[in-house]
Protein backbone atom coordinates (compact mmCIF):
# COMPACT_ATOMS: atom_id res chain seq x y z
CA UNK A 1 0.00 0.00 0.00
CA UNK A 2 2.83 2.39 0.91
CA UNK A 3 4.67 1.67 -2.36
CA UNK A 4 1.49 2.23 -4.37
CA UNK A 5 0.85 5.56 -2.59
CA UNK A 6 4.44 6.59 -3.27
CA UNK A 7 4.05 5.83 -6.99
CA UNK A 8 0.86 7.93 -7.05
CA UNK A 9 2.39 10.93 -5.28
CA UNK A 10 5.77 11.11 -7.05
CA UNK A 11 4.40 11.93 -10.54
CA UNK A 12 2.37 14.79 -9.03
CA UNK A 13 5.46 16.08 -7.24
CA UNK A 14 7.48 16.00 -10.46
CA UNK A 15 4.75 17.88 -12.32
CA UNK A 16 4.64 20.54 -9.60
CA UNK A 17 8.41 21.04 -9.78
CA UNK A 18 8.28 21.30 -13.59
CA UNK A 19 5.52 23.91 -13.43
CA UNK A 20 7.34 25.95 -10.81
CA UNK A 21 10.57 25.86 -12.85
CA UNK A 22 8.79 26.95 -16.03
CA UNK A 23 6.97 29.77 -14.24
CA UNK A 24 10.25 30.94 -12.66
CA UNK A 25 12.11 30.85 -16.00
CA UNK A 26 9.36 32.80 -17.75
CA UNK A 27 9.24 35.44 -14.99
CA UNK A 28 13.02 35.85 -14.78
CA UNK A 29 13.50 35.74 -18.55
CA UNK A 30 10.78 38.30 -19.30
CA UNK A 31 12.16 40.68 -16.67
CA UNK A 32 15.71 40.38 -18.02
CA UNK A 33 14.50 40.93 -21.60
CA UNK A 34 12.71 44.15 -20.64
CA UNK A 35 15.75 45.32 -18.64
CA UNK A 36 18.11 44.75 -21.59
CA UNK A 37 15.71 46.51 -23.98
CA UNK A 38 15.52 49.50 -21.64
CA UNK A 39 19.33 49.63 -21.41
CA UNK A 40 19.44 49.85 -25.21
CA UNK A 41 16.72 52.53 -25.06
CA UNK A 42 14.44 50.61 -27.40
CA UNK A 43 10.86 51.69 -28.01
CA UNK A 44 8.14 49.30 -26.75
CA UNK A 45 10.74 47.63 -24.48
CA UNK A 46 8.03 45.67 -22.64
CA UNK A 47 7.42 43.73 -25.85
CA UNK A 48 10.83 42.06 -25.44
CA UNK A 49 9.47 40.46 -22.27
CA UNK A 50 6.37 39.32 -24.15
CA UNK A 51 8.56 37.72 -26.84
CA UNK A 52 10.47 35.82 -24.14
CA UNK A 53 7.23 34.69 -22.52
CA UNK A 54 5.82 33.41 -25.80
CA UNK A 55 9.09 31.76 -26.92
CA UNK A 56 10.04 30.01 -23.69
CA UNK A 57 8.18 26.74 -24.19
CA UNK A 58 8.79 23.54 -22.22
CA UNK A 59 11.49 22.01 -24.46
CA UNK A 60 14.89 23.11 -25.77
CA UNK A 61 14.28 22.01 -29.34
CA UNK A 62 10.86 23.60 -29.34
CA UNK A 63 12.35 26.91 -28.18
CA UNK A 64 15.04 26.84 -30.89
CA UNK A 65 12.54 26.01 -33.64
CA UNK A 66 10.18 28.76 -32.48
CA UNK A 67 12.97 31.36 -32.22
CA UNK A 68 14.19 30.56 -35.76
CA UNK A 69 10.62 30.74 -37.04
CA UNK A 70 10.23 34.20 -35.47
CA UNK A 71 13.34 35.46 -37.31
CA UNK A 72 12.19 33.86 -40.57
CA UNK A 73 8.75 35.51 -40.46
CA UNK A 74 9.91 38.89 -39.16
CA UNK A 75 10.84 40.36 -42.56
CA UNK A 76 7.56 39.12 -44.07
CA UNK A 77 5.58 40.77 -41.26
CA UNK A 78 7.38 44.09 -41.88
CA UNK A 79 6.53 43.80 -45.57
CA UNK A 80 2.84 43.11 -44.80
CA UNK A 81 2.82 46.10 -42.44
CA UNK A 82 4.19 48.40 -45.14
CA UNK A 83 1.74 47.01 -47.74
CA UNK A 84 -1.33 47.61 -45.55
CA UNK A 85 -0.64 50.48 -43.12
CA UNK A 86 0.70 52.96 -45.68
CA UNK A 87 -2.04 52.75 -48.36
CA UNK A 88 -4.99 52.43 -45.93
CA UNK A 89 -5.54 55.31 -43.53
CA UNK A 90 -8.33 53.48 -41.70
CA UNK A 91 -6.60 51.66 -38.83
CA UNK A 92 -9.27 49.01 -38.33
CA UNK A 93 -9.35 48.15 -42.04
CA UNK A 94 -5.56 48.16 -42.40
CA UNK A 95 -5.06 46.01 -39.33
CA UNK A 96 -7.74 43.57 -40.47
CA UNK A 97 -6.01 43.08 -43.85
CA UNK A 98 -2.62 42.79 -42.10
CA UNK A 99 -3.91 40.08 -39.74
CA UNK A 100 -5.53 38.21 -42.66
CA UNK A 101 -2.23 38.11 -44.56
CA UNK A 102 -0.20 37.23 -41.45
CA UNK A 103 -2.50 34.37 -40.39
CA UNK A 104 -2.51 33.01 -43.95
CA UNK A 105 1.29 33.11 -44.07
CA UNK A 106 1.60 31.40 -40.66
CA UNK A 107 -0.85 28.67 -41.67
CA UNK A 108 0.84 27.97 -44.98
CA UNK A 109 4.27 27.77 -43.34
CA UNK A 110 2.94 25.77 -40.36
CA UNK A 111 4.27 28.45 -38.00
CA UNK A 112 1.08 29.44 -36.22
CA UNK A 113 3.06 29.69 -32.98
CA UNK A 114 4.69 32.87 -34.34
CA UNK A 115 1.35 34.62 -34.88
CA UNK A 116 1.10 36.37 -31.50
CA UNK A 117 4.53 38.04 -31.67
CA UNK A 118 4.00 38.94 -35.34
CA UNK A 119 0.76 40.65 -34.38
CA UNK A 120 2.55 42.61 -31.62
CA UNK A 121 5.21 43.76 -34.09
CA UNK A 122 2.45 44.78 -36.50
CA UNK A 123 0.75 46.96 -33.86
CA UNK A 124 4.04 48.82 -33.35
CA UNK A 125 4.24 49.70 -37.04
CA UNK A 126 0.54 50.59 -37.04
CA UNK A 127 1.04 52.95 -34.07
CA UNK A 128 4.14 54.74 -35.39
CA UNK A 129 3.86 54.31 -39.18
CA UNK A 130 7.65 54.45 -39.01
CA UNK A 131 9.39 52.24 -41.59
CA UNK A 132 12.83 53.78 -41.23
CA UNK A 133 15.94 51.57 -40.86
CA UNK A 134 16.31 52.63 -37.21
CA UNK A 135 12.79 51.52 -36.28
CA UNK A 136 13.21 48.32 -38.28
CA UNK A 137 16.32 47.65 -36.18
CA UNK A 138 14.36 48.52 -33.02
CA UNK A 139 11.74 45.86 -33.78
CA UNK A 140 14.31 43.27 -34.82
CA UNK A 141 16.22 43.78 -31.56
CA UNK A 142 13.03 43.28 -29.54
CA UNK A 143 12.53 39.90 -31.22
CA UNK A 144 16.22 39.03 -30.99
CA UNK A 145 16.55 39.89 -27.28
CA UNK A 146 13.36 38.06 -26.29
CA UNK A 147 14.17 34.94 -28.32
CA UNK A 148 17.83 34.83 -27.27
CA UNK A 149 17.06 35.05 -23.56
CA UNK A 150 14.42 32.33 -23.94
CA UNK A 151 16.99 30.10 -25.67
CA UNK A 152 19.67 30.68 -23.02
CA UNK A 153 17.29 30.02 -20.13
CA UNK A 154 16.02 26.79 -21.66
CA UNK A 155 19.59 25.45 -21.75
CA UNK A 156 19.19 25.08 -17.99
CA UNK A 157 16.99 22.01 -17.87
CA UNK A 158 16.86 19.10 -15.42
CA UNK A 159 17.93 16.60 -18.09
CA UNK A 160 20.01 14.44 -15.78
CA UNK A 161 17.23 13.96 -13.26
CA UNK A 162 14.77 13.35 -16.10
CA UNK A 163 17.00 10.65 -17.56
CA UNK A 164 17.43 9.07 -14.12
CA UNK A 165 13.64 9.08 -13.79
CA UNK A 166 13.28 7.28 -17.12
CA UNK A 167 15.88 4.70 -16.09
CA UNK A 168 13.93 4.07 -12.88
CA UNK A 169 10.73 3.57 -14.88
CA UNK A 170 12.53 1.12 -17.17
CA UNK A 171 13.53 -0.94 -14.12
CA UNK A 172 10.00 -0.68 -12.73
CA UNK A 173 8.49 -1.89 -16.04
CA UNK A 174 10.81 -4.89 -16.11
CA UNK A 175 10.00 -5.75 -12.48
CA UNK A 176 6.28 -5.69 -13.24
CA UNK A 177 6.70 -7.95 -16.27
CA UNK A 178 8.81 -10.36 -14.23
CA UNK A 179 6.06 -10.40 -11.59
CA UNK A 180 3.43 -11.14 -14.25
CA UNK A 181 5.40 -14.10 -15.62
CA UNK A 182 5.92 -15.38 -12.09
CA UNK A 183 2.16 -15.35 -11.46
CA UNK A 184 1.48 -17.07 -14.79
CA UNK A 185 4.04 -19.74 -13.86
CA UNK A 186 2.22 -20.26 -10.55
CA UNK A 187 -1.09 -20.73 -12.36
CA UNK A 188 0.44 -23.26 -14.77
CA UNK A 189 1.70 -25.13 -11.70
CA UNK A 190 -1.91 -25.40 -10.43
CA UNK A 191 -1.41 -22.68 -7.84
CA UNK A 192 -3.87 -19.86 -7.27
CA UNK A 193 -2.97 -16.39 -8.53
CA UNK A 194 -2.55 -14.03 -5.57
CA UNK A 195 -3.53 -10.89 -7.52
CA UNK A 196 -5.51 -9.84 -10.58
CA UNK A 197 -2.64 -10.28 -13.02
CA UNK A 198 -4.52 -9.09 -16.07
CA UNK A 199 -5.67 -5.94 -14.31
CA UNK A 200 -1.99 -5.55 -13.50
CA UNK A 201 -1.16 -5.71 -17.23
CA UNK A 202 -3.76 -3.01 -17.98
CA UNK A 203 -2.33 -0.70 -15.30
CA UNK A 204 1.20 -1.33 -16.56
CA UNK A 205 0.13 -0.45 -20.10
CA UNK A 206 -1.34 2.84 -18.85
CA UNK A 207 1.89 3.60 -16.98
CA UNK A 208 4.02 2.85 -20.05
CA UNK A 209 1.85 5.21 -22.08
CA UNK A 210 2.83 8.00 -19.65
CA UNK A 211 6.49 6.97 -19.80
CA UNK A 212 6.40 7.32 -23.60
CA UNK A 213 5.19 10.91 -23.22
CA UNK A 214 8.01 11.62 -20.77
CA UNK A 215 10.51 10.02 -23.17
CA UNK A 216 9.33 12.33 -25.97
CA UNK A 217 9.75 15.32 -23.65
CA UNK A 218 13.27 14.16 -22.78
CA UNK A 219 14.08 13.83 -26.48
CA UNK A 220 12.95 17.41 -27.12
CA UNK A 221 15.17 18.64 -24.27
CA UNK A 222 18.28 16.68 -25.20
CA UNK A 223 21.01 17.29 -27.76
CA UNK A 224 22.45 13.79 -27.34
CA UNK A 225 23.14 11.72 -30.44
CA UNK A 226 20.53 9.10 -29.58
CA UNK A 227 17.76 10.56 -27.39
CA UNK A 228 15.14 8.41 -29.15
CA UNK A 229 16.38 5.32 -27.30
CA UNK A 230 13.93 5.74 -24.41
CA UNK A 231 11.01 6.26 -26.79
CA UNK A 232 11.89 3.08 -28.70
CA UNK A 233 12.36 1.16 -25.46
CA UNK A 234 8.99 2.04 -23.94
CA UNK A 235 7.19 1.56 -27.25
CA UNK A 236 8.78 -1.91 -27.39
CA UNK A 237 7.44 -2.65 -23.90
CA UNK A 238 4.02 -1.36 -24.95
CA UNK A 239 4.01 -3.81 -27.87
CA UNK A 240 4.98 -6.59 -25.48
CA UNK A 241 2.02 -5.68 -23.25
CA UNK A 242 -0.25 -6.24 -26.24
CA UNK A 243 1.16 -9.75 -26.68
CA UNK A 244 0.39 -10.40 -23.00
CA UNK A 245 -3.30 -9.85 -23.79
CA UNK A 246 -3.07 -12.73 -26.28
CA UNK A 247 -1.46 -14.77 -23.52
CA UNK A 248 -4.37 -13.83 -21.28
CA UNK A 249 -6.94 -15.07 -23.76
CA UNK A 250 -5.22 -18.47 -23.83
CA UNK A 251 -5.01 -18.64 -20.04
CA UNK A 252 -8.70 -17.75 -19.74
CA UNK A 253 -9.68 -20.85 -21.76
CA UNK A 254 -7.32 -23.13 -19.83
CA UNK A 255 -9.77 -24.50 -17.26
CA UNK A 256 -7.84 -27.71 -16.53
CA UNK A 257 -4.05 -27.50 -16.58
CA UNK A 258 -2.57 -30.42 -18.58
CA UNK A 259 0.56 -32.30 -17.55
CA UNK A 260 2.54 -30.68 -20.37
CA UNK A 261 2.11 -27.29 -18.64
CA UNK A 262 4.75 -28.05 -16.00
CA UNK A 263 7.77 -27.48 -18.32
CA UNK A 264 6.07 -24.31 -19.55
CA UNK A 265 5.73 -23.08 -15.95
CA UNK A 266 9.47 -23.66 -15.44
CA UNK A 267 10.14 -21.81 -18.68
CA UNK A 268 8.07 -18.84 -17.47
CA UNK A 269 10.25 -18.55 -14.37
CA UNK A 270 13.35 -18.83 -16.55
CA UNK A 271 11.99 -16.17 -18.90
CA UNK A 272 11.18 -13.80 -16.03
CA UNK A 273 14.88 -13.68 -15.12
CA UNK A 274 15.70 -12.44 -18.61
CA UNK A 275 13.12 -9.66 -18.97
CA UNK A 276 15.82 -7.01 -18.78
CA UNK A 277 16.90 -4.07 -20.88
CA UNK A 278 20.17 -5.56 -22.17
CA UNK A 279 19.03 -9.14 -22.73
CA UNK A 280 19.25 -10.47 -26.29
CA UNK A 281 16.42 -13.05 -26.47
CA UNK A 282 18.06 -15.58 -28.82
CA UNK A 283 18.60 -18.27 -26.13
CA UNK A 284 15.01 -17.86 -24.90
CA UNK A 285 13.67 -18.24 -28.44
CA UNK A 286 15.81 -21.33 -29.02
CA UNK A 287 14.61 -22.97 -25.80
CA UNK A 288 11.01 -22.12 -26.65
CA UNK A 289 11.44 -23.67 -30.11
CA UNK A 290 12.69 -26.85 -28.48
CA UNK A 291 9.61 -26.91 -26.25
CA UNK A 292 7.31 -26.46 -29.25
CA UNK A 293 9.04 -29.34 -31.02
CA UNK A 294 8.74 -31.46 -27.88
CA UNK A 295 5.02 -30.72 -27.63
CA UNK A 296 4.59 -31.91 -31.21
CA UNK A 297 6.32 -35.22 -30.39
CA UNK A 298 4.01 -35.99 -27.46
CA UNK A 299 1.66 -38.99 -27.85
CA UNK A 300 -1.70 -38.15 -29.37
CA UNK A 301 -4.31 -36.78 -26.92
CA UNK A 302 -6.54 -39.43 -25.33
CA UNK A 303 -9.69 -37.31 -25.33
CA UNK A 304 -11.14 -33.97 -26.41
CA UNK A 305 -10.28 -32.27 -23.11
CA UNK A 306 -6.60 -33.15 -23.46
CA UNK A 307 -6.65 -32.03 -27.09
CA UNK A 308 -8.07 -28.63 -26.13
CA UNK A 309 -5.52 -28.29 -23.32
CA UNK A 310 -2.61 -28.89 -25.69
CA UNK A 311 -4.04 -26.49 -28.27
CA UNK A 312 -4.25 -23.78 -25.62
CA UNK A 313 -0.69 -24.49 -24.46
CA UNK A 314 0.44 -24.10 -28.08
CA UNK A 315 -1.41 -20.75 -28.26
CA UNK A 316 0.30 -19.61 -25.04
CA UNK A 317 3.72 -20.60 -26.37
CA UNK A 318 3.16 -18.70 -29.63
CA UNK A 319 2.12 -15.62 -27.60
CA UNK A 320 5.38 -15.89 -25.65
CA UNK A 321 7.23 -16.19 -28.96
CA UNK A 322 5.59 -12.96 -30.14
CA UNK A 323 6.66 -11.33 -26.85
CA UNK A 324 10.28 -12.33 -27.47
CA UNK A 325 10.23 -11.37 -31.15
CA UNK A 326 9.21 -7.82 -30.21
CA UNK A 327 12.35 -7.58 -28.06
CA UNK A 328 14.45 -9.19 -30.79
CA UNK A 329 13.34 -6.57 -33.33
CA UNK A 330 14.23 -3.84 -30.83
CA UNK A 331 17.69 -5.34 -30.28
CA UNK A 332 18.32 -5.93 -34.00
CA UNK A 333 17.48 -2.31 -34.76
CA UNK A 334 19.87 -1.10 -32.07
CA UNK A 335 22.90 -3.35 -32.39
CA UNK A 336 25.52 -2.88 -35.08
CA UNK A 337 26.70 -5.79 -37.22
CA UNK A 338 29.92 -5.95 -35.16
CA UNK A 339 28.01 -6.10 -31.87
CA UNK A 340 25.70 -8.80 -33.23
CA UNK A 341 28.70 -10.90 -34.35
CA UNK A 342 30.30 -10.53 -30.91
CA UNK A 343 27.09 -11.63 -29.18
CA UNK A 344 26.73 -14.58 -31.57
CA UNK A 345 30.30 -15.69 -30.83
CA UNK A 346 29.65 -15.34 -27.10
CA UNK A 347 26.51 -17.50 -27.35
CA UNK A 348 28.40 -20.17 -29.32
CA UNK A 349 31.15 -20.22 -26.67
CA UNK A 350 28.56 -20.61 -23.92
CA UNK A 351 26.88 -23.40 -25.88
CA UNK A 352 30.19 -25.24 -26.42
CA UNK A 353 31.07 -24.84 -22.74
CA UNK A 354 27.66 -26.12 -21.73
CA UNK A 355 27.68 -29.25 -23.91
CA UNK A 356 30.29 -31.16 -21.83
CA UNK A 357 28.39 -30.30 -18.65
CA UNK A 358 25.15 -31.45 -20.25
CA UNK A 359 26.74 -34.73 -21.40
CA UNK A 360 28.24 -35.26 -17.94
CA UNK A 361 24.85 -34.63 -16.32
CA UNK A 362 23.21 -37.12 -18.70
CA UNK A 363 25.86 -39.75 -17.89
CA UNK A 364 25.34 -39.14 -14.19
CA UNK A 365 21.60 -39.55 -14.61
CA UNK A 366 22.10 -42.79 -16.55
CA UNK A 367 24.44 -44.15 -13.87
CA UNK A 368 21.96 -43.21 -11.17
CA UNK A 369 19.13 -44.96 -13.02
CA UNK A 370 21.31 -48.03 -13.51
CA UNK A 371 22.18 -48.10 -9.81
CA UNK A 372 18.51 -47.88 -8.87
CA UNK A 373 17.74 -50.74 -11.27
CA UNK A 374 20.51 -52.91 -9.76
CA UNK A 375 19.31 -52.16 -6.24
CA UNK A 376 15.78 -53.17 -7.21
CA UNK A 377 17.02 -56.41 -8.74
CA UNK A 378 18.98 -57.30 -5.59
CA UNK A 379 15.97 -56.56 -3.42
CA UNK A 380 13.90 -58.97 -5.46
Amino acid sequence: MGERLKNMLLPGKRQTIKRLMLAAKIAVGSSIAIYVAELLELQFSASAGIVTLLTLVTTKRGTIKLALARFATFAVVVLFSWMTFIPFRSEWLAFGIFIFLTVLMCQMSDWMATLSVNAVIGTHFLTTLDFSPSFFLNEFLLVFIGSSIAFVLNLFHHNRSQEEHLREKMAYTEEQMQFIFGEVAAYLSNKAMEVDVWGHVTRLEGAIREYIKEAYEYQENSFRSDPEYYIDYFEMRMDQCKTLYNLHSGMWWLRIVPDQAEPLADYMLYLAEHVTELNVPEPQLERLEEMLEGLGKEPLPADREELEGRAILYHIMKSIEDFLLVKKRFVDARLSAKEKAALQAEREDEKEAGEPKKAEAERGEEEENAAETDAGTEAE
